[in-house]
């Protein structure tokens, strides 16, 4: 068994650090902002926050796949592309991420 490269205290410290900056900053919003109103320019802006997320998400997987060491998978891209093309034909999510499903199993079941 190999030793750990960090001693208890260390590790102890990061996660105590980690937990305390996340409950700040969920406090920041909740505890402090939660019972006013926002402004209309942030609420403007906090409606993008989803489409701006699930890209960031998908992304690394498509374009770094842990899968291929790192390599773009024509696979993945292709099913990424034909998500994106049926999203913004049917204006569904559910529509884009069955193309995507179906594309990947399908490639995966003929290929």
């Amino acid at each position: 068994m190999t030793e750990a490269a960090f001693d208890k205290t260390t590790v102890w410290t990061v996660i105590i650090l980690l937990g305390l900056g996340s409950f700040g900053l969920r406090f920041l919003f909740l505890g402090l902002v939660g019972d006013r109103a926002l402004p209309e320019w942030m609420l403007r802006h906090l409606r993008y926050t989803a489409v701006a997320v699930l890209p960031a998400l998908v992304a690394p997987m498509v374009v770094w796949p842990m899968a291929t060491g790192g390599q773009i998978d024509p696979l993945r891209l292709s099913a990424a592309i034909l998500s994106l093309a049926a999203a913004l034909w049917t204006h569904s999510i559910y529509a884009a991420m069955g193309t995507g499903a179906v594309i990947m199993l399908a490639g995966a079941y003929f290929l």
